[in-house]
């Protein structure tokens, strides 16, 4: 297996040592290049293309959150990960709405944070679990109405379905068993769902579905 490629994306120097250090230290992941503030962060993603980017929130002349939506928007391929030193909530839904695969603060345990980068690394969405707590109280459990979004009425009632199995978290085999659909038909309903609503993941979907009110408790 082809080693992941990984920018680290910090102001603080230690910081980035650290977690150079642990990145290095796994056979399937090598740092490739660093970045100490938001402008350098997009300028060494483009041009290195890493696999994978851990960016800091607070970063010098371009935060996190909108580096983090020009490399996304630039290279769709790569996978972020926004790191901080405080847990915030609109610094997660922040960086999720940017296109961030996953969530994490600082003093995560370097276990936990090279398990979240292979999650994102494969397409999972990974938050720190006092963030998930929050977030679903938030989002989801009704404590903010839903908002309106019409882009929705141009779904079919299949996807609207399939998008609502996206958002509860179930990958394409699980929505394939549990409508009794072949699995590259659930494929095709996810692709057609992106296209419709103009996003460009499922990342972006599962907000969307939580936001509008499609996905709501007990459902």
């Amino acid at each position: 297996m082809a080693e992941a490629g990984v920018l680290i994306c910090d102001d603080q120097e230690l910081m980035r040592v650290g977690l150079r250090m642990v990145v290095d230290s796994q056979s399937d992941l090598t740092v490739v290049g660093e970045a100490g503030d938001g402008e350098e962060a997009v300028a060494k993603a483009l041009t290195l293309r890493p696999d994978l980017i851990l960016m800091d929130v607070r970063l010098p002349r371009l935060d996190g959150i909108s580096a983090t939506a020009q490399v996304r928007a630039a290279l769709p391929q790569a996978k972020v990960v926004v790191i901080t030193a405080c847990d915030r909530d609109e610094y997660a839904y922040a960086a999720l709405r940017a296109g961030a695969g996953g969530f994490l603060v600082k003093d995560t345990p370097a276990a936990e944070m090279l398990v979240a980068v292979r999650g994102v690394l494969r397409g999972d969405t990974m938050l720190a679990p006092s963030v998930t707590r929050r977030l679903i109280d938030r989002y989801v459990t009704g404590a903010v109405a839903p908002l309106t979004d019409k882009r929705l009425d141009i779904l079919t009632d299949r996807e609207r379905e399939v998008l609502s199995l996206v958002a509860r978290g179930l990958n394409n085999t699980e929505i394939a068993e549990k409508l009794f659909l072949g699995e590259t038909t659930v494929k095709t309903h996810v692709a057609r769902i992106l296209t419709k609503l103009h996003i460009r993941d499922r990342i972006e979907a599962v907000v969307l579905a939580y936001e509008s009110g499609l996905v709501r408790p007990g459902g």
